[in-house]
């Protein structure tokens, strides 16, 4: 039985926003110790190489754990090969009321109406400036602080990317949360085209400035309609983006319809998720040019999960939600479902 297994029923007592916390807090009590190996089970090698960038396996942590960039040395002492941080703003801000943050445990979900709550990218440039960063890979995730207005948003997001550019492995342009009012309405054909293609020109400019190229990528919802993914994939096809990631948190109820919290406003993560989440992906893989990479994210729960958004055409995978209900072994789990899957072809020829 895991650490982690022992120490759930006593978080889940708490409200899960506390709980989070708390969690952060021992783990980072746990890696000045040198006690993550205890939590965590030895994930194996795995390099992957996309994006320009040399990932040690190809699981990652999704963006909303850490939002000010602050335990970024204790997550990556998990095993992750990458850790994205944020969404992170340019001012501070609160984010939504309290309470924000619902388990659903009958269908292993969450739902979250947090809001972009976090310190602004001053505050994240300082941690990530004052973090170790070793054994992996560093994203991140940027986005409008709620009083912007979408047609000023662009400003808020060119500001994001000119601060952490210097800093990041690559960095997430978050168009997709449910819980920013009106954000999702940057993913419409004409807004995304004049967004991504300003940060584009940024991105060639701030490579040109710093000497090197950090790849940008696009997060999007699982709740586009199929004429959306095709609009959005044209867009981001005709711009070149470095990758995108499939996908955020879901509006739609219909997979957990009558469990206590279901109708909380915010977005759906968690195994409700997965087969919606996993459409988008495999959609937009048929859609989009094999240069632009994928990253699986949504549902998440095992190793055959990660497996699965493999299979529907991610290179990378991330978790979150997964994590809150198996804990840190998941990421060994889901590395080494990914690297029997990656060797099962060659065995199959030698066999032949």
């Amino acid at each position: 039985m895991s650490i982690y297994s022992l120490a759930r029923p006593f978080l889940f007592g708490l409200d899960a926003e506390r709980a989070h916390g708390l969690g952060l807090k021992a783990l980072d009590l746990a890696y000045s110790t040198g006690a993550t190996a205890a939590l965590a089970s030895r994930c194996p090698p795995l390099p992957t190489r996309v994006l320009g960038l040399t990932f040690p396996n190809p699981v990652g942590l999704a963006a909303g754990l850490d939002k000010n960039g602050a335990h970024i040395d204790a997550l990556l002492s998990l095993g992750f090969g990458f850790v994205e941080v944020g969404t992170v703003t340019p001012r501070p801000q609160p984010g939504n009321p309290k309470p924000r943050m619902f388990r659903l445990p009958a269908a292993q979900a969450v739902i979250n109406r947090l809001g972009f709550n976090n310190d602004g990218v001053d505050a994240l440039v300082r941690n990530v400036e004052r973090a170790r960063r070793k054994g992996g890979l560093l994203g991140i995730n940027i986005g409008k602080n709620k009083d912007t207005a979408n047609e000023d948003a662009a400003g808020d997001y060119l500001y994001c990317l000119e601060r952490v550019y210097p800093l990041a492995d690559y960095v997430t342009v978050n168009i997709s949360s449910p819980n920013t009012a009106g954000l999702r309405e940057l993913q419409e054909e004409q807004a995304l085209r004049r967004l991504v293609g300003t940060l584009r020109e940024a991105q060639e400019r701030l490579a040109a400035q710093h000497g090197k190229r950090v790849p940008v990528l696009v997060k999007i919802a699982p709740d586009l309609s199929d004429n959306d993914i095709d609009a959005a994939a044209r867009v981001l096809s005709d711009l070149a983006v470095d990758g995108v990631i499939a996908t955020n948190t879901t509006v739609d109820r219909s997979r957990v319809l009558g469990l206590p919290h279901a109708e909380e406003a915010g977005g759906l993560s968690g195994a409700p998720l997965m087969d919606q989440a996993t459409f988008v992906l495999r959609r937009l893989r048929a859609r989009l040019p094999e240069s632009i990479p994928l990253v699986g994210v949504g549902g998440i729960l095992s190793g055959a999960d990660a497996v699965a958004k493999m299979a529907a055409g991610a290179t990378l995978v991330q978790c979150y939600t997964g994590l809150v209900y198996r804990g840190p072994e998941l990421v060994a789990e889901c590395v080494e479902a990914m690297r029997r899957r990656k060797e099962a072809p060659s065995r199959g020829t030698a066999d032949a």
